[in-house]
C-alpha cells in the first residue's frame, strides 16, 4: 500500500500513472496541493464530512471515502453545515431513503448561499437512478459532484476536479468489472472492520433494485482479501465482517474458482483475528460445505443472518428467491444440528403484491418454527424499475399495516424468549463503546451478536470481557464483569 509519506513525494510534474491505484494516489497529491493553498489563505485546514446513509457495504465505502479525504489533508467534521466539503453516500433500497437525501440537501441550500465555497457531493446507489440525476440537475444546482457505485475508486480524481471547478460534475457509470485494490481507508473502529469480499448481485429478486444500481457480481481475488485482513490484524483489528450482497456465491466469477467456505478456512488461519462475521447470506446458496466449516470453526461467530423474506412458497416464487418454505426450514434444521448455539436473524417483507392472508400465515408459521433471535421486518416498498412494481394485486395499505403489527408482535414475543435463555451465564463480550445513555456502562457484543451493557471503563474498549448476563431486556442484556479475558 502507498504510505502517506510517499504521497507527499509524488512528483506532480511526472506523467499521470496508468495503473489505477497509483493514478488515484497521484490525484490525492493533487488534492493535497489544493489543501495547502486553502490553509495559507484561511489559516486552517479544510474540513470534510462523510455522511453514510445506507447498508454495511455503504458504511465500508464511506470509510474509503474518509480515508482518501484524510490522505488529501482534510480534517474530519461531524456536522454537515460546518464542513467545507460534505459527501452523502446514499441508499435507494426504499423510497424514503431518497426523500431523506432531498431533505438534507434542502437544509444545506441556505448554508451554501452563506458559504459559497462549500462543496457538496453525492454518491452511492441513489445516484445510479437516471431520474434522480435529472432531478438534481434541475432542482439542486448547488450540488458540485455526483457519481455512483461503480467508480467510487476514482473518488480522488473526481475530488481533484471538483475542488478546482464551480460547475456541477456528473460521472455516473452504468456498470464496471473493475476492482481496484489498496486504496486508503479510515476505519470507524480500531478493533473491528468490514472487508468487502465481492461486489454486485446476480439474484434479481423481483422487489429489489440493488442489482440495477450495484451491477453484476464480481469477487475479489482471495489473496487480495487475505492481504487486507493480515494488514488489519497487524493494525490491531480482531473482528472482521466479510461483506457482499450474497457472500454465499463468492468466487464464481474468479478465473480460479474459490468457494466462500474455502475463503473462510483461509481467513481462519490469520493470526490476530479472533472473530469472523459475514453478511448477507442467500438461502439458495448456503452449502453443506459452508455449514461444516461453521461447525468446525473456532473464530466464526455463532450468528447467521439468513433472510427469509416470506414464508409462503408462492410469494417466494413471485419474489424470485429460488427456494421454497420447506427448503428454508431444512437449512435451518441443518444449521441448528451443526451449530446448536447459533443465533439466527432474518429479514421479512409484509404486503408483497398478491400476498393473501394464507400467505401471511405461512410467514408467521416460519417465524414460530425457526424462533429467530431477531428479525428486521419491512412493509413492502414499491421501487420503480423492479418487476414487483408492475405486478397486479398491490395490497391495500391498511391490510399491510395490520399484518405488519401482528408480525412484529410475534417476532418480539419469540425474540424475548429466545434471547433470555442466556440469563445467568458468563459469556465473552467484545467491549465496543461507552454506552450512549449511561457513561458508567460499556456496550459490547456476544459472539451471537446480542448487545450487552455492563459497568466498565473506557480503556477496556477493545478487550474481550467475561460478563455475567444478569438481566435480559428483550434484545440486550445487563451484566457485570467477571474478568478481563484478553487485551486485543
Amino acid at each position: 500500500m502507498y504510505k502517506e509519506m510517499e504521497l507527499d513525494h509524488t512528483g506532480l510534474e511526472l506523467d499521470l500513472p496508468v495503473e489505477e491505484t497509483k493514478r488515484q494516489y497521484f490525484y490525492m497529491a493533487v488534492c493535497r496541493k489544493w489543501v495547502e493553498n486553502f490553509e495559507k489563505l484561511n489559516h486552517r485546514l479544510p474540513k470534510a464530512c462523510v455522511v453514510n446513509m445506507g447498508c454495511q457495504m455503504n458504511a465500508r465505502d464511506s470509510e474509503k471515502l474518509a480515508g482518501i479525504l484524510a490522505q488529501a489533508g482534510f480534517e474530519e467534521e461531524e456536522k454537515e453545515e460546518q464542513a467545507d466539503f460534505v459527501i452523502f453516500n446514499t441508499c435507494t433500497v426504499r423510497e424514503n431513503a431518497n426523500m431523506r437525501v432531498y431533505g438534507h440537501l434542502g437544509q444545506l441550500s441556505p448554508v451554501k448561499k452563506k458559504r459559497p465555497h462549500m462543496k457538496i457531493a453525492l454518491c452511492g446507489c441513489m445516484m445510479q437512478e437516471p431520474e434522480v440525476v435529472e432531478k438534481l440537475k434541475k432542482s439542486y444546482r448547488f450540488v458540485n459532484l455526483i457519481f455512483g457505485t461503480h467508480n467510487i475508486y476514482k473518488f480522488a480524481e473526481l475530488l481533484a476536479a471538483c475542488l478546482e471547478s464551480d460547475r456541477m460534475i456528473i460521472d455516473v457509470w452504468k456498470d464496471t468489472d473493475k476492482i481496484v485494490e489498496d486504496l486508503p481507508s479510515e476505519r470507524k473502529f480500531p478493533f473491528k472492520s468490514g472487508v468487502n469480499v465481492m461486489f454486485g448481485c446476480n439474484n434479481f429478486c423481483s422487489y429489489c433494485i440493488v442489482p440495477y444500481v450495484r451491477g453484476r457480481e464480481r469477487s475479489r481475488e482471495p489473496e487480495a482479501i487475505l492481504r487486507e485482513i493480515r494488514r488489519l490484524a497487524a493494525d490491531g483489528v480482531v473482528e472482521i465482517m466479510l461483506l457482499g450482497q450474497n457472500v454465499n456465491s463468492y468466487g464464481k466469477t474468479l478465473d480460479k474458482p474459490c468457494t466462500f467456505a474455502e475463503l473462510l478456512q483461509m481467513i481462519e488461519e490469520i493470526d490476530g483475528i479472533r472473530r469472523i462475521r459475514f453478511m448477507t447470506s442467500h438461502p439458495k446458496d448456503l452449502s453443506d460445505e459452508l455449514i461444516e466449516v461453521m461447525r468446525n470453526s473456532r473464530k466464526i461467530c455463532r450468528h447467521l443472518h439468513l433472510p427469509v423474506q416470506s414464508g409462503s412458497t408462492e410469494i417466494l416464487k413471485k419474489m424470485n428467491r429460488r427456494y421454497t418454505k420447506e427448503q428454508y426450514l431444512e437449512l435451518v434444521r441443518k444449521l441448528r444440528e451443526a451449530v446448536p448455539d447459533i443465533s439466527l436473524t432474518t429479514d421479512i417483507i409484509v404486503g408483497f403484491p398478491g400476498e393473501t392472508e394464507a400467505d401471511f400465515e405461512e410467514t408467521l408459521d416460519v417465524v414460530r418454527k425457526v424462533r429467530y433471535d431477531s428479525a428486521f421486518t419491512f412493509i413492502y416498498s414499491k421501487r420503480t424499475g423492479t418487476p414487483a412494481a408492475a405486478m397486479e394485486a398491490q395490497i391495500p395499505r391498511g391490510v399491510v399495516k395490520q399484518r405488519f403489527d401482528r408480525l412484529l408482535t410475534e417476532v418480539q414475543t419469540i425474540s424475548a424468549q429466545v434471547c433470555a435463555v442466556h440469563t445467568g451465564k458468563v459469556m465473552p463480550v467484545l467491549a465496543e463503546s461507552v454506552n450512549d445513555h449511561d457513561p458508567s456502562l460499556l456496550t459490547g457484543r456476544l459472539s451471537n451478536n446480542l448487545l450487552v451493557h455492563f459497568p466498565g471503563k473506557e480503556e477496556m474498549i477493545g478487550t474481550i470481557v467475561d460478563v455475567k448476563l444478569e438481566e435480559c431486556r428483550g434484545f440486550y442484556y445487563l451484566g457485570k464483569q467477571e474478568s478481563v479475558r484478553t487485551k486485543l
